[in-house]
């Protein structure tokens, strides 16, 4: 895993580079500690691989993964993320905010197949939940709210990955977005 805690994305090219939906597939693997070939990200997203070397020098290009060591054969070299979290910070552009419409999508209709995929009697449905609120914030406000709420999933983080955490652990998703309503005239 890479040593920066966030990667903050804010060129407009870069966050463009986010909205393929096969690109988001991966990203979301490589930045939940996974450490994947060009042909297991393309089985992940559906691609062939030499398509998926394309999409992942394009990540490449703009930071987004990076080469990790080479694998014990030394055939392939798989792809790692540079960070344990992805920021975009240029919403206000036209790009971001498509970007993000983007990632908002395919982050939500994977968490809403997680939901139909718990069993009913499945021990750990009572940790499911979903909230959905509207606060009356000021700016500094959001920005402090925002910043909260990452400060309490990187305290559950705890450096853990899909590779590294304890026998008792389930990957748990959570989607938090802090999102200004347009002003009202």
């Amino acid at each position: 895993m890479g040593t920066k805690k966030r990667l903050v994305i804010t060129d407009p090219r870069a966050i463009r580079a986010l909205a393929h939906p096969a690109r988001q597939r991966v990203i979301d693997e490589l930045f939940n500690g996974k450490v994947l070939t060009a042909t297991e990200c393309a089985e992940l997203a559906g691609l062939t691989p030499s398509a998926m070397s394309y999409h992942l020098r394009a990540l490449e290009k703009w930071g987004i993964v990076q080469r990790a060591d080479e694998s014990a054969d030394g055939r392939e070299r798989p792809w790692k993320a540079p960070a344990s979290s992805l920021v975009i910070s240029g919403q206000s552009t036209t790009a971001g905010r498509l970007a993000s419409q983007a990632m908002i999508r395919t982050a939500m209709d994977a968490v809403a197949e997680q939901f139909l995929e718990v069993d009913a009697d499945d021990p750990w449905d009572d940790a499911s939940s979903m909230s959905r609120s509207r606060l009356w914030l000021t700016e500094d406000e959001a920005k402090a709210f925002n910043e909260e709420l990452n400060a309490v999933v990187d305290r559950y983080k705890k450096g853990r990955t899909a590779n590294s955490h304890p026998a008792a652990a389930r990957e748990v998703t959570s989607l938090i977005a802090v999102v200004p309503s347009p002003e009202q005239s």
